[in-house]
């Protein structure tokens, strides 16, 4: 296992959309360590494996003191819906409402090729859809409505972390996903 490096906005890994699992072997077991123990090191609720470079379809969370992983997910969203606070491991200290549905059921498969279906509400439905938001190459601020979107940018440009991208030479490339957010955020 090995803590990786996380991926910060503007890296074109977080706004690409990944790849599906073909080869569920020891490399994709050791993909799923590395997620889980960088998730937990940072620590965040759920981590996407674009968000540390690698462009396949498989995701981690913990949530409630459960852990699990997901791979080539597919989504099934209720039409009640949730506000709440969210933020991204991509996006360090940002934190903003973000409008997602109250309840997702997630099917796909566990690391050794056989099918799951992840059931979740409130929390476990949020990261659900936000860590195979990462997967389709939508940023959570794609969610968000104008206006707090556009406060959100505000923030970004004067982060730490934006600032050393600046100095360095390397500031990301400050666009909207050109993705379907579905309707949620304009």
């Amino acid at each position: 296992m090995a803590i990786q490096p996380i991926r910060f906005f503007g890296d074109p890994v977080l706004v690409t959309p990944a790849s599906p699992v073909v080869d569920f072997d020891r490399e994709l077991r050791q993909l799923v360590s590395d997620l889980t123990e960088t998730m937990q090191a940072a620590p965040g609720a759920g981590l996407a494996a674009p968000q540390i470079g690698v462009p396949l379809r498989v995701f981690v969370w913990d949530v409630d003191d459960e852990i699990g992983h997901l791979i080539n997910p597919s989504l099934d969203l209720s039409d009640e819906m949730q506000e709440g606070e969210e933020g991204c491991l991509s996006f360090p200290n940002l934190v903003y409402e973000t409008p997602r549905a109250f309840r997702a059921v997630a099917k796909g498969f566990n690391m050794h090729g056989e099918p799951i279906v992840v059931e979740g509400t409130e929390l476990l439905a949020r990261c659900l859809q936000h860590e195979t938001d990462h997967l389709n190459g939508v940023l959570f601020i794609d969610r968000m409505g104008a206006e707090s979107r556009k406060l959100a940018m505000k923030e970004i440009r004067e982060s730490e972390w934006f600032g050393a991208a600046i100095e360095k030479g390397t500031a990301p490339t400050i666009k909207v996903s050109p993705h379907s957010t579905f309707g949620l955020g304009t």
